[in-house]
């Protein structure tokens, strides 16, 4: 008897708890964590791959982030020829870059010589809090501040000094009497 009582007890509660639409601040971040686990933030760019040309001083640099990216072990960078161009300052270089296993987690598409990379990563910030306003009982608006994380290949940007290290980003949320708060896209 004693234990078929507080199995309704324990199960009243437990449903009492999904059906309030009760929400806090720590709440409102937890969601939001939860959510950028799944879904995270991020920014692309396009990276070339395969049989590659460097004829001048701009492409030299372009030339130096190949290199440091093989040096990470995210491709293999192998010189096919080098020709020295006669009274001239500029060399012609053709390589072969292909990427190896460790970029896997940074390619999104890839095509026979490009590939769709993530250049810039967004993860939640511990120093500023999560900003919120419930809209109504079954809605709320949360603001963030995502802290931005460069990937190996953000040099490959249009771009890549860009004026904020961080993102302020809004998400609605939504209340579910089964699951609770989540995000709605």
């Amino acid at each position: 008897m004693k234990k078929t009582i507080l199995a309704v007890l324990l199960t009243t509660t437990l449903f009492a708890c999904k059906n309030t639409s009760t929400i806090n601040t720590d709440e409102a971040g937890k969601v939001i964590t939860t959510y950028l686990k799944g879904n995270p933030e991020y920014k692309t760019t396009k990276f070339d791959f395969g049989e590659l040309k460097f004829n001048s001083e701009k492409e030299y640099a372009e030339l130096e982030n190949y290199r440091q990216l093989a040096d990470d072990g995210y491709i293999t960078l192998t010189l096919l020829s080098s020709k020295k161009k006669f009274l001239s300052k500029d060399s012609s270089y053709v390589y072969s870059a292909k990427l190896t296993q460790k970029a896997s987690e940074f390619v999104l598409k890839q095509d026979a010589n490009q590939a769709t990379v993530k250049a810039v990563t967004y993860e939640l910030t511990d120093e500023k809090p999560v900003d919120f306003s419930k809209v109504n009982d079954a809605t709320a608006k949360v603001t963030v501040s995502l802290k931005k994380t460069n990937t190996p290949f953000a040099p490959f940007q249009r771009k890549p000094e860009e004026n904020s290290e961080f993102l302020t980003k809004t998400y609605r949320l939504k209340f579910d009497k089964q699951e609770g708060w989540k995000v709605r896209k």
